[in-house]
């Protein structure tokens, strides 16, 4: 990271994160407020194994919280998220063998982000009832990436604190309490103790808040006026979409974080629970395809990266630093920071179209010049983009990343009459025309982009997902889409094998194709669904026009949806789709993820195909005219900083329902 890069709380190392197994994130409930976190299994209970527990700000407060009634754990019979930062429990208990198959007692458990729980004990007995009660607490106040590494150490010792408990380990402390208070409290064992008496249907409730020593709750980012999100919805024929949508947007929302440097700026952590600090490339991409629900979170991010932009002299500046990221056995580590540097001109120019103010661009524009001169310097007198190595390789998805970002960033540049413009339109120009020869090989079936180039012109011919990249070409002004590397005849291949078996699983996109060497389901970039990659092949192929292909893979991911309880991973396997099947996890993917969460507001919205012009006080509708879902309503967009609303009919027929003061429908 550069000078002035944000921290990174509650992130599993970059250097380890591949060289270590990390527990199983698949079946566990993970709440989320930023920077709290809480993850349990379905037992409700906390033993101290694995990476259960509470965190603030990448730190485990407490790993065990284990509840027993008259001596014995409640049987668990239900868990469930409630909220994307809260989950609640149910147990029940017996008091007597042979009182029939009906529980006495009733407990429930709310858990949330915030380091607060609520356990409530409830009578279904028909005598009064004196049950004691007791929960075990402990913790080893672990740094995340320490519990991920298995590094975690023993438990700390505890001692009574004020009717709770304290942990203490260096600068670390840690704190439980109770109320009520308990009736007794024993440190060598971290036992808070209740007696309790219930009439029949009576309850009793204890609530334990957790968090460092001197610290209040936690309060999440995103609480009241603070969320940069529209509370926009979704309602149609597909019932589907109304909750898709709200959970897409509470996760976000969960996922928030503050620039220490300046805290009105918000941006999204990555996903939990590995990657809940600040990931350049990814908090621009979610950005990105959140404008529809407006421009705020885009400039809060925009400006926390242009912080961390190098300035000085040299080969790199103007690149926003950032991690390398795994690219499959084919590949080195791919650079997230040229992707983000590449990103940065493109997020503003759009987010100008939706409605950012020409005030907060003009403040943006000088960090996007620079990243548009790093651009040059890096290309020099070539024709393509290489990573970071020395040879390369050239990839096909970063040129498609740099035609973009000089197209788009050509667009801002005359809108605020800086030079540049010109220059930049020739080059890519002469990159399309490169590209067309380069990176595309004729074969039996028609032909491919290949998915990069090597020293001593060898090709990496394999059929991935980056290719959906050259599909994603950016909005310019009058709701235009900026030009493509591939023309029309090479655009309707790529669609039709985009479409196809070997990477349609029927579960959205697999990241590579199931008939390429090295296919593995499992496999981040070798065959995994990435639900980022495919709703930009569904936007994609929609703007080009094919509507079948974006149709299906549009429903194959909103079937995926409903089997998560809509809650999305940043990935999944790439198993065929079967009659009565479901899609098959993958044990360390993020959930929720800021990507794929972000994921769920495009596919959505680019039904209605919307693409606004905010200067020029016009938008214009492109929707998908075979209406895969049916009919389906967006109410409360925002676009032109005001609400918009958009009503697709069944015959793919768009009507805007509400829009700002002066908007005018485009042609």
């Amino acid at each position: 990271m550069g000078r002035g890069a944000v921290p990174a709380p509650q992130t599993v190392p970059a250097g380890r994160r591949g060289a270590v197994d990390l527990p199983a994130a698949h079946t566990a409930l993970i709440c989320v407020a930023l920077p709290g976190l809480a993850i349990s299994t379905d037992q409700g209970q906390l033993t101290g194994h694995g990476f259960e527990g509470f965190y603030r700000s990448g730190r485990r407060v407490l790993s065990r919280c284990r509840l027993r009634v008259a001596g014995r754990e409640p049987l668990a019979v239900q868990a469930r998220m409630i909220a994307a930062d809260q989950a609640r429990f149910v147990a029940t208990f017996s008091l007597s063998a042979d009182g029939g198959p009906d529980p006495d007692v009733l407990v429930e458990r709310v858990r949330h982000a915030d380091g607060t729980e609520r356990i409530t004990l409830r009578s279904a007995a028909h005598r009064p009832l004196r049950l004691p009660v007791e929960v075990a607490l402990g913790t080893d106040l672990a740094e995340l990436g320490a519990v991920a590494a298995g590094r975690a150490g023993p438990e700390l010792p505890a001692s009574v604190h004020d009717g709770g408990m304290r942990w203490s380990s260096g600068t670390a402390h840690s704190v439980v309490t109770a109320e009520p208070p308990p009736t007794d409290a024993l440190a060598s064992a971290g036992l808070l103790r209740w007696e309790f008496e219930l009439p029949p249907g009576g309850t009793r409730s204890v609530e334990l808040r957790v968090g460092p020593a001197g610290a209040g709750p936690v309060r999440a980012v995103a609480r009241g006026a603070a969320s940069p999100f529209a509370q926009a919805r979704a309602t149609g024929d597909d019932s589907r979409v109304e909750v898709f949508l709200r959970t897409c947007i509470d996760d976000l929302q969960a996922l928030l974080l503050r620039d220490p440097a300046q805290p009105s700026d918000l941006h999204l952590a990555a996903g939990a629970p590995w990657r809940c600090g600040a990931a350049p490339a990814e908090a621009l991409a979610a950005a990105r395809m959140t404008l529809p629900l407006g421009t705020r979170l885009a400039a809060g991010t925009l400006r926390t990266l242009a912080r961390t932009q190098f300035t000085d002299a040299g080969p790199h500046s103007g690149l926003i630093p950032g991690p390398r990221r795994q690219t499959g056995a084919r590949l080195p580590p791919s650079c997230t920071g040229q992707e983000a540097t590449l990103l940065f001109p493109v997020v503003l120019a759009e987010a100008r179209r939706w409605g950012l103010s020409e005030a907060e661009t003009e403040e943006l524009l000088p960090a996007a010049e620079r990243c548009l001169r790093w651009l040059r310097t890096a290309v020099g007198d070539g024709t393509y983009l290489s990573d970071p190595h020395p040879g390369g390789p050239w990839r096909c998805e970063t040129q498609a990343h740099v035609h973009r970002a000089a197209l788009l960033g050509a667009d801002l540049l005359d809108a605020y009459s800086r030079g540049g413009a010109t220059e930049l339109r020739e080059w890519a120009e002469k990159l399309r025309s490169a590209f067309r020869e380069d990176f595309w090989i004729e074969d039996a079936g028609g032909g491919r982009p290949v998915a990069a180039l090597l020293p001593g012109e060898r090709v990496v011919p394999h059929l991935g997902a980056g290719s959906v990249h050259l599909l994603d070409t950016g909005l310019l002004g009058a709701g235009a889409p900026a030009p493509g590397l591939l023309d029309q005849v090479r655009t309707e291949q790529l669609a039709r094998l985009l479409g196809g078996p070997a990477m349609d699983s029927g579960w959205g996109l697999r990241s590579l194709g199931a008939k390429e060497t090295g296919h593995n389901p499992f496999g981040h970039r070798s065959g995994a669904v990435r639900v980022h990659e495919t709703a930009l092949a569904v936007a994609g192929l929609a703007a080009a026009g094919y509507e079948k292909e974006a149709g299906s893979l549009l429903r194959g991911v909103l079937a995926a949806a409903e089997a998560f309880g809509y809650r999305l991973p940043e990935m999944y396997a790439g198993e065929q789709r079967v009659e009565g099947g479901a899609p098959v996890p993958h044990p360390t993917a993020c959930r929720p993820a800021a990507t794929a969460a972000a994921a769920g507001v495009l596919l959505l919205t680019a039904l209605a195909g919307i693409r606004p012009d905010a200067p020029a006080r016009t938008v214009t509708l492109r929707p998908v005219r075979e209406a895969p879902l049916g009919e389906i309503e967006l109410t409360g967009l925002r676009v032109a900083g005001a609400p918009f609303s958009v009503r697709v009919s069944r015959l793919g027929l768009a009507v805007v329902e509400e829009a700002a003061e002066g908007l005018q429908l485009g042609a």
